[in-house]
C-alpha cells in the first residue's frame, strides 16, 4: 500500500487528502522510506529531510482534523534541487566548497509551496552550480537514470527527474538555464516545463535583467505540471519580470480539453548539421502524427540560423566566470576539472563579444516571435538521442547511431537553449521509447507568455499518448 501512494500524482494525493481517505502522515511516511530504499542505487539526493518532512505532515493532519482552510499542496510532498535555497536546510550547490551552506531564507517559487502546504521531504541533486547536462559531482558521486543503471540523468536537474521518474514523490522543484530541466525529463520520461520568463519569480539571480535561467517544476503529469504552477507564479518584487504577470487559472486551462484544430504547429527535427538517431527521427514522426490526429496543421519551418551554443555560451559562462573566478581560485583543488575548465572558456570572452551576444539573443527573440506569425506551437525532439552513458565526459565525444561528434551540447540538445534566450515557454513531454527502452520525449515551444495553451496542448498529447502506465523496473 505504501509504494501505492507513492506512485499517485499530485492531482489525485490532493483529492484523497482532502477527502480524508490518505493522511498526509501515511503520504509522507510512505515517500520518505521509497527515498531511503532507492537512493543507495539512484543516488538523487544530497540531503533527506526525514525529521522536518514527518513533522510538517503532523501538523498537516491535525490543520485537517481542525477544519482548516487547506492550501493547493496540503500534505503533498516535493524535493528541491540542491541549487535552490531552503531555510535551515543545506544548500550546497553541489559543490564541495557549500557542503555545510546553510540558506536563512527559502527561494520565492519554495516558499510558494510550502505556503500552499507542499511538504519538502529533501534536496536533490546537481552538478556544481547547475554547470552541465550530467549529474555528477565531486561532493556526491552520479546520480543514475531511473531506468537504466548504466545511463546518465542527464542534467543539471538530474536528481529532481529521477526523484519524479522513479517515484519518490509526484513534485520537484528544478532549474532550467539552457535545458537543465527538459533534458533530464526527457531522459527519465518526465515532464519538464521552462516557463515563459516572469511567470515564476527568480529570488536568487544576480543578473535579473539580463537572466535566462528559470526556477521550474517537474512532474509526472501535465496535470502535476500545472498545480506546481498554480502555487509558484506571480509576481514578486524581487524579480523585475514578473512585475505586472498575472498568474492565470492553470489548473482549469491546462485541462486536456477541446482539440487543436486551427492550430499550427511548426515543427523542425534539427538545426542543419546536428543529426538525430532513428529512434528519435521514428518517434518525432508519430508524436506529429499525434499532433495532427488532434487537427493540428503541420508546416515545416528551416533549421537554418538556429545553431546557437555559441551565443548562449558566450553570455553563460561570463556570467559564471564572474560569479565564481574568485571561488575557482580559492578552491581549485575542490572542484571538478569540467567546471574550472568552463570557467576558463569565458577567460576568451571580451566584454564587446558579450555585448555581440546578448544582440544576437534579441535577433533570436524577433526570429521565433516571426516564427509564431505563423503558427501557433513550435515542435521539435528535445534530445536528439536517448540518455548518455553514465560515465560521459561533457568535453568527450557524443555518439549518434554509430557516429561520433565532438561537442556535446550542441550535438545532444541543440533545440533547448534557444527558449532561454528568448523567454518563450518550452516543455519536454514523453513521446515514446528507443530500442534501448529508454524514454524519448517531445519539445513544445508556445506564445510568449501563453504557458496555460502550452500545458493544455501537452495535455492533450498526454492523453492520447497512453505512456502514464508504464514505470522504471
Amino acid at each position: 500500500m505504501s509504494d501505492d501512494l507513492c506512485l499517485l500524482s499530485a492531482v489525485e494525493l490532493r483529492g484523497r487528502i482532502a477527502r480524508k481517505e490518505v493522511s498526509p502522515v501515511e503520504v509522507t511516511r510512505a515517500v520518505l522510506a521509497r527515498a531511503e530504499r532507492l537512493q543507495p542505487e539512484l543516488n538523487c539526493f544530497i540531503t533527506l529531510c526525514g525529521d522536518a518532512a514527518m513533522a510538517q505532515a503532523k501538523a498537516a493532519e491535525r490543520q485537517i482534523t481542525a477544519g482548516e482552510p487547506l492550501g493547493l499542496l496540503h500534505g503533498i510532498p516535493f524535493t528541491v534541487k540542491d541549487i535552490v535555497n531552503t531555510k535551515d536546510i543545506r544548500t550546497t550547490f553541489g559543490a564541495v566548497p557549500y557542503r555545510d551552506n546553510v540558506p536563512d531564507n527559502d527561494a520565492v517559487a519554495v516558499a510558494r509551496l510550502r505556503a500552499q502546504g507542499g511538504i519538502l521531504i529533501g534536496k536533490t541533486t546537481t552538478p556544481e552550480f547547475g554547470s552541465k547536462c550530467l549529474t555528477d559531482s565531486p561532493l556526491f558521486g552520479r546520480t543514475r537514470n531511473a531506468w537504466s543503471a548504466e545511463r546518465s540523468s542527464g542534467g543539471s536537474s538530474g536528481g529532481a527527474a529521477v526523484a519524479v521518474a522513479s517515484g519518490i514523490a509526484p513534485l520537484a522543484v528544478a532549474t532550467d538555464g539552457g535545458g537543465s530541466t527538459r533534458i533530464p525529463a526527457a531522459c527519465n520520461g518526465v515532464v519538464g516545463i521552462k516557463q515563459s520568463n516572469g511567470v515564476i519569480p527568480h529570488s536568487q539571480v544576480q543578473d535579473a535583467f539580463g537572466n535566462q535561467t528559470y526556477v521550474t517544476p517537474t512532474t509526472r503529469t501535465v496535470a502535476d505540471t500545472a498545480l506546481m504552477m498554480q502555487a509558484m507564479a506571480g509576481e514578486d518584487p524581487s524579480d523585475p519580470w514578473s512585475i505586472g504577470v498575472p498568474a492565470p487559472d492553470y489548473l482549469g486551462l491546462a485541462a486536456p480539453r477541446g482539440d487543436l484544430k486551427g492550430r499550427r504547429v511548426l515543427f523542425c527535427v534539427s538545426p542543419p548539421g546536428r543529426p538525430v538517431t532513428s529512434d528519435v527521427a521514428a518517434a518525432f514522426k508519430a508524436s506529429l502524427d499525434r499532433l495532427a490526429s488532434l487537427g493540428a496543421e503541420l508546416e515545416e519551418f528551416s533549421g537554418d540560423g538556429f545553431d546557437i551554443e555559441p551565443i548562449w555560451r558566450a553570455i553563460n559562462h561570463t556570467v559564471w566566470r564572474t560569479r565564481f573566478e574568485k571561488l575557482a581560485a580559492d578552491h581549485q583543488n575542490d572542484l571538478s576539472a569540467t567546471f574550472l575548465k568552463q570557467l576558463a572558456l569565458a577567460a576568451q570572452v571580451s566584454g564587446v563579444d558579450y555585448q555581440r551576444a546578448m544582440f544576437e539573443r534579441t535577433a533570436l527573440f524577433r526570429r521565433v516571435q516571426s516564427l509564431f506569425a505563423r503558427g501557433d506551437l513550435l515542435a521539435m525532439p528535445t534530445l536528439t538521442r536517448s540518455a548518455l552513458p553514465i560515465d560521459q565526459d561533457l568535453f568527450g565525444t557524443i555518439e549518434i547511431d554509430g557516429r561520433s561528434f565532438d561537442s556535446v551540447r550542441p550535438h545532444w540538445f541543440p533545440w533547448t537553449m534557444l527558449f532561454n534566450m528568448t523567454g518563450h515557454p518550452a516543455v519536454s513531454i514523453p513521446a515514446g521509447f528507443g530500442r534501448d527502452a529508454l524514454p524519448i520525449g517531445l519539445h513544445l515551444a508556445g506564445r510568449f507568455r501563453a504557458d496555460a495553451e502550452l500545458l493544455r496542448v501537452a495535455a492533450l498529447f498526454e492523453a492520447a499518448s497512453d505512456l502514464l502506465g508504464r514505470w522504471p523496473a
